[in-house]
C-alpha cells in the first residue's frame, strides 16, 4: 500500500465512526488518503477527526472557501476509490447515476477501481431493491466488500454489518499485490468430522461440517500460501486451488497429516475428530434384536499430540478446542499437553457458534497464555483473525 493513492468516500451511516480507524490503518500502510464525505456523514463524526487522521482537508461539497473541488481531477487522481460506510442512499444513486453531492460527482468521473463497503440494517440489506442494486454495480465493474454478521445499530442481529476497517484494508492490499505474506509457505489444514464405522451403515461422528477449515484454507491460499486440506465426510464446495484430501476415520487422518507434516510451516488443526472407535465393526447391518446394545469403545489416535511431539522449532501448530465448562482452564491445559502454539477456543454456551452455524466466536490462547478474546464473526472473518494474530507475532 505504500504510495498508492487512495480516495475515502464516506456517507450517512452509523458505521462511519469506522471511518476513523480506516484512515488510521490506511495511513499506517503507507497509503496517501483524500476524504470526502457527504452532509449526512458529518452528522456522525467529525471532518475536524478525519482530517487530522489524514492530514489533509476533509471535502463535502463542489465548491468550498470560494474554491472548485475539481471532482474530475480528484477521480485521475486515485489509485482506488473506496466508499466506506455506503449507505443504501447513496448506493441507490451509484446504481442509476443520480448526481447531487461531490461524492457521486467524483464517483462517476473516477477512472480508478471503485471499491464499495455496504453498511445498513439487515431489512434494509436483504431488501430486494439492495440486492438488485448491488448486481448492478458489480456489473459496473465496481467491486463489493461483503457486509458481515452481527449486532446492527437496531438491535437486530445478522447481515449488514460494514466490513471492518481491517479487512477493507487486507482486500486493497491484496487488490495491490502487498498482502502475499504467506507466497512459498506450505499449510496443512484439518476440517470436519471423522466417522468410527459401526457396521457398514452406522457410524460414530459428530455435527462439524468443515466450514471454519475451509475458511482458514481460503484465507491462507488468498495469503500466497501452498495449502493441504484433510477433510472429513463434507458438503463443502472445495475450490481447486485448494489440495484436498478426503478422509472418513481418524486413523485415515492421522495418515494423511503425517505424511504432509514434514513440509508444512504451519498446522492448524480445526478438524472435530472422533475421541473414540467400536474395538469391533460389524460385518453386517447390526439388526434391532434386543432392548439394547453394548458397545466396547477404544480411543483413536491422539493426532495433535503426535504431531506436537515431533514439531520442529521452525513450524506453528493452531490448535482447536470446544468446550461446554471450564473453557478457559481446559483449553490452556490442552495447549500445554500438545504443544501447540496457539489454541483457538470455543463455548457450546455461544450462540451462533459452534458446529452448523456460519458464524463463530472465538478466544485465541498463545503458548504464554496471552488471551484474545473476538466478537461474534463470520467464519471467514475468524479466519483473518486467526492467520492476522499468527503473522502478527511473528
Amino acid at each position: 500500500m505504500k504510495g498508492k493513492k487512495i480516495l475515502l468516500g464516506i456517507t450517512g451511516s452509523i458505521a462511519a465512526y469506522k471511518a476513523a480507524l480506516l484512515t488510521r490503518l490506511l495511513v499506517k500502510s503507507g497509503a496517501e488518503v483524500k476524504i470526502i464525505m457527504t452532509q449526512a456523514a458529518a452528522d456522525f463524526i467529525s471532518p475536524l477527526t478525519l482530517s487530522t487522521l489524514s492530514k489533509k482537508p476533509v471535502l463535502a461539497d463542489i465548491s468550498s472557501d470560494e474554491e472548485w473541488n475539481n471532482h474530475v481531477e480528484l477521480g485521475l487522481w486515485a489509485d482506488a476509490m473506496v466508499i466506506a460506510p455506503l449507505s443504501a442512499n447513496t448506493l441507490a444513486k451509484m446504481a442509476t447515476g443520480i448526481c447531487d453531492n461531490l461524492i457521486m460527482a467524483v464517483y462517476l468521473s473516477a477512472k480508478c477501481p471503485v471499491f464499495f463497503a455496504p453498511a445498513m440494517d439487515l431489512d434494509m440489506w436483504q431488501h430486494p431493491s439492495t440486492q438488485n442494486n448491488i448486481d448492478t454495480l458489480k456489473t459496473y465493474g465496481n467491486r463489493l466488500i461483503d457486509v458481515s454478521f452481527g449486532e446492527l445499530a437496531s438491535g437486530l442481529i445478522g447481515a449488514g454489518r460494514m466490513a471492518e476497517p481491517e479487512d477493507i484494508v487486507l482486500v486493497l492490499s491484496d487488490f495491490f499485490g502487498d498482502t502475499k505474506q504467506l507466497f512459498g509457505k506450505h499449510i496443512l489444514i484439518t476440517a470436519g468430522p471423522t466417522y468410527e464405522a459401526i457396521d457398514p451403515v452406522r457410524f460414530i461422528g459428530n455435527r462439524s461440517t468443515g466450514k471454519m477449515g475451509l475458511a482458514i484454507a481460503k484465507v491462507c491460499t488468498a495469503m500466497g500460501a501452498e495449502v493441504t486440506l484433510v477433510i472429513g465426510p463434507h458438503h463443502l464446495d472445495i475450490p481447486e486451488h485448494i489440495h484436498e484430501i478426503r478422509v472418513e476415520s481418524t486413523k485415515d487422518m492421522y495418515n494423511a497429516c503425517h505424511k504432509y507434516f514434514e513440509k508444512s510451516d504451519f498446522i492448524v488443526l480445526s478438524a472435530a475428530v472422533a475421541d473414540f472407535r467400536p474395538d469391533h465393526v460389524a460385518e453386517q447391518k447390526i439388526k434391532k434384536t434386543g432392548e439394547s446394545l453394548e458397545l466396547s469403545l477404544s480411543k483413536t489416535e491422539d493426532i495433535a499430540a503426535s504431531l506436537g511431539q515431533i514439531k520442529r522449532n521452525n513450524q506453528i501448530i493452531v490448535g482447536f478446542a470446544l468446550e461446554t465448562n471450564n473453557e478457559l482452564e481446559n483449553a490452556k491445559s490442552k495447549l500445554k499437553r500438545k504443544n501447540f502454539d496457539y489454541i483457538v477456543l470455543n463455548s457450546m454456551q455461544d450462540k451462533g457458534a459452534t458446529f452448523g452455524h456460519d458464524t463463530n466466536k472465538v478466544t485465541i490462547i498463545d503458548k504464554g497464555n496471552k488471551i484474545y478474546d473476538y466478537e461474534l464473526k463470520s467464519k471467514d472473518e475468524v479466519a483473518k483473525d486467526i492467520m492476522d494474530l499468527i503473522l502478527r507475532n511473528l
